[in-house]
């Protein structure tokens, strides 16, 4: 499936999560398409991304990393199910919107959080997100940059 395609579901489960158990599921979800996303823009992405992008993918993995993963089949993976990502610079604005949406998520779970263990970890994913999308940010920046140097013939 399309990144952009699987952006948006990922949008709409983030904002469909019922509690705030649903919710971390989604932001689980958020992190590892991010971390996929992050892992086809470094192997097959423009060379002015790769770095970024593999710091996407580190970043990304942190933020799943300090969540408990969700039980979910391989089919309800949406990383698993990422086979094309056709527009780098359009998947990469979803994706900024995307890890905002997450961010925002998590301040709401912090902030109702009555177990101390939660509130950390929402903290630490709220970290990852944002410096995710200081990532994405950058890689947005790096693709205008080089926008600007082609030849009119050649821009996007």
């Amino acid at each position: 499936m399309d990144a952009l395609r699987l952006i948006e579901v990922g949008r709409e489960a983030l904002v469909a999560g019922a509690d705030a158990a649903g919710t971390l599921r989604e932001v689980w979800q958020a992190q590892a398409l991010s971390q996929a996303i992050g892992s086809r823009l470094a192997v097959s992405g423009p060379p002015e991304l790769r770095g970024e992008a593999l710091g996407l993918m580190e970043l990304a993995g942190r933020g799943c990393g300090v969540l408990d993963p969700p039980e979910l089949d391989t089919g309800e993976l949406l990383a698993a199910r990422l086979t094309e990502l056709a527009d780098a610079r359009r998947t990469l604005l979803g994706l900024c919107g995307l890890l905002g949406e997450v961010g925002i998520a998590l301040v709401a779970i912090a902030s109702g959080a009555s177990d101390e263990a939660v509130y950390w970890q929402c903290m630490e994913a709220i970290d990852a997100a944002d410096e995710s999308r200081d990532r994405v940010l950058e890689m947005l920046r790096k693709l205008a940059a080089r926008e600007e140097l082609l030849p009119e013939g050649e821009r996007g």
